[in-house]
C-alpha cells in the first residue's frame, strides 16, 4: 500500500486548492486502493482507531453512502448526521455544530452544506 508522503494539509476544502502534484499524489493512492476492490475482504487498516464524522446539511444518498463505504472500508469508525436530525434545524450555528463534533473526538470531518465556503466558518 502506498504511502501518502509530504502531505501538510489539515483541511481539503476544495479541489481548486491543489497544486499538480498533489492531485497525482491523491490519483496515485486512489489506484493503489484500487486492488482492494478485488480481494474477498475489501478493508485496510489506514484509518483502524479513527472516528469520521459525515456533516450532510442537504440531501445526497449517493455522496453521503460514498463517504461511508470509503471511510469504512479503510476501518474507520462512521457517523452520519443529516441536517435534519442534527441540532442545526434547531438554530446551532454550523461553527457549534463542528465545534460539538471536535469536542467529541471525530478525527475527519466531511461536510456538505449548500453553502460555498462553509467549511471556513
Amino acid at each position: 500500500m502506498k504511502k501518502l508522503v509530504n502531505w501538510n494539509r489539515k483541511h481539503l476544502i476544495g479541489i481548486e486548492e491543489l497544486d499538480r502534484s498533489e492531485i497525482e499524489t491523491i490519483l496515485d493512492m486512489a489506484r493503489s486502493f484500487r486492488g482492494t476492490l478485488d480481494r474477498p475482504v475489501k478493508k485496510l487498516p489506514s484509518l483502524r482507531g479513527k472516528t469520521v464524522v459525515n456533516l450532510f446539511m442537504e440531501p445526497s444518498t449517493r455522496t453521503r453512502l460514498a463517504f461511508e463505504v470509503a471511510a469504512k472500508r479503510l476501518s474507520a469508525d462512521v457517523i452520519s448526521v443529516g441536517g435534519k436530525s442534527s441540532s442545526l434545524s434547531k438554530g446551532e450555528t454550523l461553527r457549534d455544530t463542528a465545534s460539538n463534533v471536535q469536542a467529541l473526538g471525530a478525527d475527519l470531518i466531511v461536510l456538505r452544506h449548500s453553502s460555498a465556503g462553509s467549511p471556513l466558518y
